[in-house]
């Protein structure tokens, strides 16, 4: 039974029973007039009076075709409510709030979340496409344990924090502190099964760190190994070029993506991870704990820290 049909019931049943006019107001916190409306519609139609009529109720302030006018305003402008509010009274009169818009765009199925961070440029669009089918052909060749595929990229981490969610009591805000220090850089090489080959270092990303950490990662090497790796600047230097021969003799080979394309590089996800999901709050408080933390998370993963690449 819908609330306001069983709390109609109540009050007729208790004016039945003896109640007041102003006992029932004070029981069911409404109006006077509510009360008598209630009495009347009950008198008139019995059963059917208990349930609200059609059209009753506060009208809506907006039509179907202005909530879709005040949408597209919202696309234009994602991050400035104002404008709409000033577009809503130009355009048609309506003075409102912007919680009034905020119930509007969630009707619409709207949310208020973080922008995605978008990339220069776009692939090639037939780059993208052979490439794909040959990392696609190189990933059925290591299922069938013919090579080792390994994904290629470095990222960086200080202590101005990558905020990450958690859950927090409601009306509470809990702070993570920043500072400004040095940057601690992270060369990995990681396959589908959650092997991670990573070398932790401060300073630039170079050619030649790049090449030392190559040449280390080939001297280990079991199988043929392809390395999946984009197309930065650093990666494809001549004295990279100049490696690619004596890397092959290694069984070491190198895979180019496509430009723009870091959603086929594998260890994409293992940053996003480390950043945005396994970070500790307490790993921002010093440059120790911070480097601790990188260590940890490296040293245990495919144990404690996994993910599922399916």
């Amino acid at each position: 039974m819908h609330p306001q049909v069983r709390q109609k019931a109540h009050c007729i049943l208790l004016s039945y029973e003896g109640k007041t006019i102003p006992e029932l107001i004070s029981i069911f916190q409404v109006s006077r007039n509510t009360i008598y409306n209630w009495m009347n519609d009950w008198e008139d139609n019995r059963l059917i009076g208990l349930y609200n009529r059609t059209g009753q109720g506060r009208k809506p302030i907006f039509n179907e075709a202005q909530k879709q006018q005040i949408k597209a305003w919202v696309k234009s402008a994602p991050k400035d409510l104002k404008k709409v509010l000033v577009r809503i009274k130009e355009e048609w009169g309506i003075t409102v709030s912007k919680d009034t818009v905020k119930r509007v765009l969630k009707s619409l199925i709207m949310t208020w979340r973080r922008f995605k961070r978008g990339l220069a440029g776009e692939p090639d669009p037939l780059e993208y496409k052979e490439k794909k089918e040959e990392l696609t052909h190189l990933m059925q060749k290591e299922q069938r344990g013919e090579i080792d595929l390994r994904y290629l990229d470095e990222t960086g981490f200080c202590l101005t924090p990558y905020i990450p969610y958690g859950w927090q009591e409601k009306g509470e805000n809990i702070p993570i502190k920043s500072h400004r220090s040095r940057r601690l850089n992270v060369l990995g090489l990681m396959n589908r099964h959650q092997d991670l080959d990573a070398y932790i270092f401060e300073g630039r990303i170079t050619s030649e760190v790049v090449i030392s950490c190559l040449d280390k990662f080939a001297e280990n090497i079991l199988c043929k190994t392809v390395v999946v790796m984009d197309k930065a600047s650093f990666h494809r230097s001549k004295k990279i070029q100049m490696k690619i021969n004596e890397w092959r003799e290694k069984k070491l080979e190198i895979f180019w993506l496509p430009s723009y394309s870091p959603q086929l590089n594998l260890i994409e996800m293992l940053w996003r991870f480390m950043k945005y999901e396994w970070i500790e709050i307490d790993a921002y408080s010093s440059w120790h704990n911070l480097v601790a933390y990188v260590e940890k998370v490296i040293r245990e993963f495919g144990k404690e820290y996994t993910i599922n690449f399916a």
